[in-house]
Order: structure tokens, then C-alpha cells, then sequence
């Protein structure tokens, strides 16, 4: 069975071990059309090697992977190393992207708010200005599924609002589908419509407002800062999700 017309990702009982390393256990989830999935989990909880798995980087050990017909899909890295000397504009760097017009680079600058920088060696973009191009990078090619790997990597609170919020513009614009690892989940529950708390096995998984209250949640990630605001939105409904509310995995499971 493949996906569903909504469907652009579908991991079904994902199982994933690096000899006789058990990284991911029987992991299942779904992302759809106009949805952001947002995985939230400690060091070391397997979210690097489900989303490789999900970008078709790594096979599974077992389990199934299901991606919707001639998807096309944007990655944004954590961060990348540029040489200091290296003579590289910000448009320049976009450029290096096969198939990139200057047209395709102007809309996607214009999508993140940089095109006053354009020309600007590269080198000399903030980290919340580099989040942004890495960003623009991922729009190219107009992608339907846009995989994030820790967007607001380094960069302050309100970079990362402002980060979160571009996110949720270009998903809501374009009706893309969004996957993405964060460490925060109250920083993202504004636009994330499900989360999945990762521990080598989805420990509770749902909208964030279920998750948040999750005893499985408080002990993986711990309590919220004092004076944090919790805040939730209602951006859409209706989606055909593999889990409906709030789903707890088997209390007392063994962890890496």
C-alpha cells in the first residue's frame, strides 16, 4: 500500500541497527500535506537517523517507507562550513544548487527577507541571517516536503520566532509538508500540529498540547522554564493522521 492523496511521507514499524545497535524500534508516523511533524527527543534519541531514513539516505532494517509519487523534497542542514577565503556571495552560494535560476533565487530571498544582502559575501551573514539563506536554500525547486534538521541552530530567541514563523508562512503559502527535529517544544508548538517524542521508540506522540501534559514527555525532556508562555494554534484540521490525539508507548522501556 502506498500513500494517501494527503500523504507526502509514511513510516510504517521502522526498525533501524547499526550491527547490533538498536537505534529505532517499530517507529511509525505520517507527515501530509499543509502539516508540520515535529520531532523532539535528547541526544542520542535516533531523530538524525529517522530523518536520514526519511530523506532516503539510510535503508531501514526493517519496516517501510512510503513517499509520495516524484516528491519533491528541500533539506536544511543544521549549519555549513564555508572557508573564510572562499570568494562567495550569498546569491552566489544559492546559485551552486543545480537547476537554479536568478529568478528562483530572487523569490526565495524575497520569502525569507534577505534580498538586501544578496551580493554580501556569504561569510559575513549572522547565524540568524544564515539560518534564514540555508532556509532559502531548501525553497528552491519548490519542494513539497521541507525537512528541517534544527532550523534555529545558535541563534537567539527571537531569531528563532522569527525563523519559526517563516516556516509556517512558506507551509501555509505553498501547502508544503514539514519535518522537522527540535530540541523545544514549547518554542515550536505554535506551528507544529504533531509532535513526536523520539527515544529510539516514539515514547508519546500527538498535537502538542497532549504531548506537552505527557508524563513520558516531562521525563525524557524535563519540566518548562518558569516563566516560559505556552501558546498553541489551530492552523488546520481534518488531517489523516496514523495516530488520532495523544498515543503513550509501554511504560518501563529500556533506553540508549
Amino acid at each position: 500500500m502506498g500513500v494517501k492523496s494527503s500523504q507526502l511521507l509514511r513510516l510504517e514499524k521502522v526498525c533501524k541497527s547499526y550491527n547490533t545497535n538498536l537505534v529505532l524500534e517499530d517507529v511509525s508516523f505520517s507527515v501530509n500535506r499543509g502539516e508540520t511533524v515535529t520531532l523532539i527527543g535528547p541526544n542520542g534519541a535516533g531523530k538524525s537517523t529517522l530523518m536520514k531514513i526519511s530523506l532516503g539516505i539510510l535503508d531501514v532494517t526493517s519496516g517501510d517507507v512510503f513517499r509520495a509519487k516524484n516528491i519533491s523534497i528541500g533539506y536544511m542542514p543544521q549549519k555549513v562550513m564555508i572557508d573564510d577565503v572562499l570568494p562567495l556571495s550569498i546569491r552566489d552560494f544559492l546559485y551552486l544548487r543545480p537547476n537554479t535560476t536568478y529568478d528562483n533565487i530572487e523569490e526565495v530571498l524575497e520569502t525569507v527577507r534577505l534580498p538586501h544582502i544578496a551580493d554580501q559575501p556569504i561569510q559575513s551573514a549572522s547565524g540568524g541571517e544564515m539560518q534564514r539563506i540555508l532556509l532559502a536554500r531548501a525553497l528552491l525547486g519548490k519542494p513539497d516536503l521541507l525537512v528541517l534538521d534544527e532550523p534555529v541552530q545558535g541563534i537567539d530567541i527571537l531569531g528563532q520566532q522569527e525563523i519559526y514563523g517563516l516556516i509556517a508562512e512558506v507551509r501555509d503559502k505553498t501547502n508544503c509538508g514539514v519535518l522537522m527535529i527540535s530540541h523545544d517544544l514549547h518554542l515550536v508548538m505554535a506551528s507544529t500540529d504533531q509532535v513526536l517524542c523520539l527515544n529510539r521508540h516514539i515514547c508519546c506522540s500527538g498535537p502538542p498540547e497532549f504531548v506537552r501534559n505527557d508524563p513520558e514527555y516531562y521525563a525524557l525532556m524535563g519540566r518548562p522554564m518558569e516563566g516560559v508562555a505556552i501558546y498553541t494554534h489551530h492552523h488546520s484540521e481534518g488531517h489523516d493522521h496514523l495516530y488520532h490525539g495523544h498515543k503513550s508507548s509501554r511504560d518501563n522501556h529500556d533506553h540508549d
